[in-house]
């Protein structure tokens, strides 16, 4: 009777569980790496949309939209979700009650809605703002308070960061283009053209620089509908973007198929259990994982490539944009490759061919252009982890051959020469932020690079990589037992372990543990797995201190694979322990929900895994290092015809700790499943209590793999 009435609980419409406010406000300090809030955005968008049709608070937060503020000043067409930066915000649409446009209008959040593919908001004023949004598109309807002037503003030349534009007014329709760029103050640049078409004729009209003002007739019928295309081609593709995914369909049955879109995506993991928090959190946090990377190429193919030509994208396939690379390439892009690979191929497809156009993998890319933002080489890693997790159908040569050169390439990888020939990265080296840091992210993605030649059969190509990517042992001072800085004579520098000096929003303790493809290695050189684990205890004696402590800083990218560090030293019980109190402690469903940039989903993504109790910790790699899942079953649909079906009938918010597992029905001491069963699918049969079991996974032989020269 168990399967049936657990089957009862399965989840028809996870839509319903999503809170898009979830990130709008800080749940955590600002510790200077982007503020305390997710920095997402509550408008709508469809699954990897182009167009994200969302409002814009007066009060500025990155993502566009602050919670506290009860003032929205626009309903703009492009944004990021979580970036520590700004950019986007193009384009905003204003309805306006009088005749000359304003700056904003205030609203309460009671008369406030959002969720997957809508949003709803009625000013103070009684004028309406209702939003869908499409891929590539998306439809508005404003509904006018009778009496009073019915208006609207349209500005080409506003965005969160300089911006200028044009407009062309017809009869009923505004068009034009928005220039912008200045991501984290780099010189990127883009332009993104747009095309409204509304449901009757202007009144009147006026354009002022970029910026298009009209009035409607709205005696008859208080309510216009705009649709809307965008395209970073041309304004006509964006009209055809608009005409060809809208068809004609009224307001309400776009929002509904934009719905229907999400629970799609959405309900590849179906979950029965947990509590209603658990399912908001799941939810969401899947939700905020498939909003990036971004279809870039409109519905007739073509797309802007980074060599500033127009291409076009394989028939059947999109080209994708905006990879926030030293974020996403640890748990985001290997969920979305798990659930949907083949999106992911052709994510993995258009991350060579910006590669092949610009020259090389730029580490953060908008739109067409690379940022240069942040550190190491992850575009490499983002693809090995596709190729990895099943999404294969791309270039799988040409991803190597880039790969390859890019590793000698000083905008992919400066500090190059210094590696190669030192071993690490010294300090003082120009462009490099952090010599620890960028030598130990290089680690990763030389570890990647030969994973992923190895699956391609070239045996040569994986031996170099993975012997580069042993150069960690450089750092590891045997005098403190700490990856730290090196000097470029192989003297050790004077170490403090909360220095954040030749790190990147993080310090020496925390940056220590970031050798997730060989731990094995790491911990031998601290003594064994008994020093290690009190070490690990010490570490996450706080588990978000930020980047001054000698702590565990989870609100931010470098610690996310520490908890599962522990499978690794023969304690899984503490892997279960702090994986699920930091994922009941820093993630909630409420707009004040995450404590840190979500940065394109990859802490929501984060959250997803510790909800389902298992990580993909090994860049390069698909195996699955197991902690355990806080609802009593889950089942994920692959995408591909395989699913991976996970029981756990005591599954609790208080009962985290493995008694026993089975492995498609045989018994495992193993807290890790590997490639095969990943790629094959297969059912996991957990036994859970509330007392941790410190023998269960502890013997060295059932420890996760780690990767060396010879191993």
């Amino acid at each position: 009777m168990a399967p049936a009435a657990e089957a009862q609980d399965r989840i028809d419409d996870p839509a319903q569980h999503v809170n898009p406010f979830v990130g709008t406000k800080p749940g955590g300090p600002d510790f200077g790496h982007g503020g305390g809030a997710g920095n997402t955005f509550p408008g709508a968008v469809a699954p990897f949309g182009m167009m994200q049709f969302s409002p814009d608070t007066a009060t500025y937060q990155h993502g566009g939209y602050s919670y506290d503020d009860n003032r929205i000043r626009g309903f703009s067409l492009t944004h990021l979700s979580g970036a520590g930066c700004g950019d986007f915000g193009n384009v905003p649409f204003m309805p306006v009650l009088g005749d000359s446009p304003v700056s904003d209008y205030s609203f309460s959040h009671d008369n406030e809605s959002a969720s997957p593919g809508s949003y709803d908001v009625t000013f103070d004023n009684g004028l309406r703002t209702e939003l869908s949004a499409i891929q590539r598109s998306g439809i508005a309807r404003f509904t006018y308070p009778q009496g009073q002037q019915a208006a609207l503003s349209v500005d080409a030349a506003k965005a969160f960061n300089d911006a200028s534009g044009s407009v062309q007014v017809g009869p009923n329709t505004i068009s034009g283009h928005s220039d912008s760029g200045g991501f984290c103050g780099s010189d990127n640049t883009y332009r993104v053209y747009f095309h409204a078409t509304f449901d009757r004729d202007f009144t009147a009209h006026e354009v002022n620089g970029g910026q298009a003002f009209v009035k409607f007739d709205t005696a008859q019928s208080p309510q216009v509908v705009a649709r809307v295309g965008i395209s970073f081609v041309s304004a006509d593709n964006a009209r055809a973007n608009a005409e060809t995914e809208q068809s004609g369909r009224g307001f309400d049955e776009v929002r509904d198929g934009a719905r229907a879109a999400w629970n799609g995506m959405l309900g590849r993991i179906d979950v029965g259990g947990g509590s209603d928090e658990d399912r908001r959190r799941l939810y969401t946090g899947l939700y905020h994982s498939l909003l990036h990377p971004n279809v870039f190429s409109d519905v007739n193919g073509q797309y802007a490539g980074f060599d500033g030509q127009v291409h076009t994208a394989a028939e059947g396939h999109a080209q994708y944009a905006n990879y926030s690379g030293w974020d996403v390439y640890r748990s985001q892009l290997p969920l979305v490759a798990l659930i949907a690979p083949d999106v992911v191929s052709d994510i993995a497809q258009s991350a060579v061919n910006q590669s092949a156009q610009g020259g090389y993998f730029d580490r953060w890319t908008v739109a067409n252009g690379g940022t240069g933002v942040m550190v190491g080489d992850p575009l490499p890693i983002m693809v090995a982890s596709a190729h990895a997790f099943g999404a294969t159908d791309f270039d799988t040569a040409a991803a190597l051959r880039e790969m390859r050169e890019g590793a000698t390439n000083t905008d992919e990888r400066p500090g190059h020469e210094e590696y190669d020939s030192l071993g690490h990265i010294p300090p003082g080296v120009p462009d490099v932020w952090g010599s620890a840091a960028t030598t130990l992210e290089y680690n990763s993605a030389d570890f990647a690079v030969s994973q992923f030649a190895a699956r391609l059969g070239e045996t040569e190509v994986h031996d170099h990589f993975l012997a580069q990517a042993q150069k960690f042992k450089n750092l590891f001072n045997p005098a403190n037992s700490y990856l730290q800085p090196r000097n470029a004579d192989g003297s050790w520098p004077s170490f403090d372990p909360v220095q954040t000096e030749e790190y990147t929003e993080g310090n020496g303790a925390q940056y220590t543990w970031m050798v997730p493809f060989n731990h094995r290695a790491l911990f031998d050189l601290m003594g064994g797995d008994e020093q290690v684990v009190s070490r690990l205890d010490e570490f996450f004696t706080e588990l978000n201190g930020g980047p001054d402590k000698p702590y565990a800083y989870l609100g931010n990218e470098p610690s996310l694979n520490t908890p599962w560090a522990y499978a690794y030293a023969g304690r899984p019980d503490k892997t279960q322990d702090v994986v699920r109190r930091a994922l009941t402690s820093l993630f909630k469903s409420t707009p004040d929900g995450e404590v840190g940039n979500d940065d394109l989903g990859q802490m929501s993504s984060w959250s997803v895994w510790a909800s389902i109790g298992m990580y993909p910790q090994v860049p390069g790699r698909s195996e699955l290092v197991l902690a355990s899942p806080i609802f009593s079953s889950v089942t994920i649909d692959r995408g591909n015809g395989t699913s991976i079906t996970v029981n756990a009938p005591e599954a609790s918010e208080g009962t985290a700790y493995v008694r026993n597992l089975k492995v498609n029905g045989t018994d495992s001491t193993k807290p890790w499943v590997g490639e095969d069963f990943v790629a094959a699918g297969g059912t996991l049969d957990f036994t859970l209590s509330d007392q941790p079991d410190p023998a269960w996974g502890s013997a060295p032989q059932d420890a996760p793999p780690s990767y060396d020269v010879g191993s």
